[in-house]
């Protein structure tokens, strides 16, 4: 009992100690950004009674316990709803659209993608204040540098009079206005669109627009280029060559067989193109191009930039996807933990197993299924990791063979 008591004491200490030693960091913060210029007017503004925001933690240690297939991804964003919204939207404002794309070179319809993607139209900004979120997880410490530092263009852009701190309103992660800025984002690539003398993200839609093209185009959008066109691979097919990461001219892809998912002939490119497989070898490809990487700046993740890709096709008029959506489900977490541990005991060089599904996992894969003469299309499957299991079980039961030796990819293959 007295273990117990004891126990409960120091539980109910904990959240004192804490916010003791949060007042203490945000009183060094503070001192910190006056240095550097920000006003104490700012400071009250924006941090004066600040705590930390518990919702705003959990969130950030949430992870997911499945990963998400690319059908299902897609299917969730890619919607008859979302598009005719999109493509009502893109008519209403028709004109500013058609000036930011004249002055950009941005197609509307890209950009109403990003919106659709980002806020659902703007209809979900995020209701967390922004400096509060900053400040809990630059305190934190897990990724408290990178926090602090936005935390600061934040006070920056309170400071220049762009918005008021309690209506500096976002994600949990500080992304904010209709297209999900970043504060260091925004003070690269927002402008003022509406000419007010003031950039508002969440009020003005020509201050969005504006910086969301100008975002892309100073990334190195290229005009009259699509991000990513679904393709039909012909038969027999080395899967190896389906990577972001292999790059080749489009007579090269043309020579190899490929042609558009309906097919017409590849369209011409002015850089090298990759055929990626978002599902695996049984679900659609795409040819990707130059504005296929400026996307992944905006965001890391290829589901996201190739549905960047496939809600723009739609809004502009074109139909769903041609090919099917690829093998059924999708690992945990933990099952991809589970598969990397066993693909390292085996020799497979897949990294720490994080259950993350990285490049370093993929390549893993890949040099697996080239060995035991699988699709080599790098994807966790759930039958590949059905399939790693048999293998470690057998070589558990033949102790001579229970660790192979590390693979090497065949001479001129990718890996």
């Amino acid at each position: 009992m007295r273990s117990v008591l004891c126990l409960l004491a120091a539980l109910a200490m904990a959240p004192v100690h804490a916010a003791s030693d949060f007042d203490s960091w945000l009183a060094d913060f503070r001192k910190e950004a006056a240095a550097q210029g920000i006003s104490a007017a700012t400071l009250d503004a924006a941090l004066s009674g600040a705590t930390p925001v518990e919702r705003v933690i959990e969130l950030d240690r949430r992870q997911p316990e499945f990963l998400q297939t690319f059908a299902d991804y897609l299917g969730r964003r890619v919607t008859p709803t979302q598009v005719a919204r999109g493509q009502a939207l893109m008519a209403e404002h028709a004109a500013l659209l058609d000036a930011v794309g004249q002055q950009y070179g941005i197609p509307k319809a890209v950009l109403v993608a990003f919106w659709g993607l980002e806020t659902n139209y703007g209809a979900t900004l995020g209701s967390l204040n922004i400096p509060a979120s900053l400040a809990t997880l630059a305190f934190d410490g897990r990724r408290s540098g990178f926090f602090r530092s936005q935390l600061l263009d934040a006070l920056r852009i309170i400071d220049a009079g762009h918005v008021a701190a309690i209506d500096m309103n976002g994600s949990w992660a500080g992304a904010m206005g209709h297209m999900q800025f970043m504060p260091s984002t925004f003070r690269a690539y927002a402008v003022d669109g509406d000419g007010d003398g003031r950039i508002d993200l969440w009020q003005s839609l020509p201050d969005a627009m504006h910086s969301a093209a100008n975002y892309l185009q100073r990334a190195g959008w290229r005009a009259d280029e699509a991000v990513a066109l679904e393709v039909r691979l012909p038969q027999g097919f080395d899967w190896r060559k389906a990577r972001v990461a292999h790059r080749l001219p489009v007579a090269a892809w043309t020579a190899l067989g490929v042609l558009a998912a309906d097919g017409a002939a590849l369209p011409a490119a002015a850089g090298k193109t990759a055929v990626v497989l978002p599902q695996g070898w049984q679900g659609p490809a795409f040819m990707v191009f130059d504005n296929f990487d400026v996307v992944m700046q905006w965001n890391r993740s290829q589901s996201y930039a190739l549905t960047v890709a496939q809600l723009a096709r739609q809004l502009a008029g074109g139909g769903a996807l041609a090919a099917p959506a690829g093998e059924a489900g999708a690992l945990s977490t933990a099952q991809l933990q589970a598969m990397q541990q066993a693909l390292n005991e085996m020799g497979f060089d897949a990294g720490t197993a994080d259950g993350l599904p990285g490049p370093h996992t993929q390549s893993a894969v890949r040099r697996y299924q080239v060995m035991h003469q699988l699709p080599a299309d790098g994807y966790p499957a759930p039958s590949v990791l059905a399939h790693v299991e048999r293998t470690r079980a057998a070589a558990a039961t033949a102790p001579a063979l229970s660790v192979a030796p590390a693979f090497t990819a065949p001479a001129g293959s990718p890996d």
